[in-house]
């Protein structure tokens, strides 16, 4: 094999394979910009209520960012789509997303993250 196509193999395997490996290193483990916030969200008593196959809940989500997975999520959905979990019909979930806040108040649909901060008194990070 010539040395130019071994070299242009080892760039490819460098940017296919290294690369992305050394990327997800570095930006995995390090918290999310909205950590703190979402951290407080619980702590004030707000509840997410969604399903996994729900696009504005995935994209309520997305809002947060690395940060979603500290979220006070409740998951609604069966796995195969096709009932409630028992807490959402107890809890009388009727749309996705659901914001449930700790006087009571629900709120449906993808909420602003400065609505979130309005309602519970949480700071939104800058």
């Amino acid at each position: 094999m010539k040395k130019q196509t071994k070299i242009i193999i080892g760039v490819i395997i460098v940017v296919v394979v290294v690369l992305p490996l050394v990327y997800w290193g570095l930006t995995s483990g390090k918290p999310g910009k909205y950590d703190t916030f979402a951290q407080c969200l619980e702590e004030k008593g707000a509840t997410f209520y969604g399903a996994f196959w729900c696009p504005n809940c995935v994209d309520q989500k997305r809002e947060f960012g690395r940060s979603a997975s500290l979220l006070p999520y409740v998951e609604c959905s069966t796995a195969n789509r096709q009932n409630q979990t028992q807490v959402c019909i107890d809890a009388g979930i009727t749309a996705y997303p659901t914001w449930e806040f700790s006087e009571g108040e629900r709120v449906t649909g993808t909420v602003s993250l400065e609505v979130l901060a309005e309602k519970t008194g949480c700071e939104l990070p800058v």
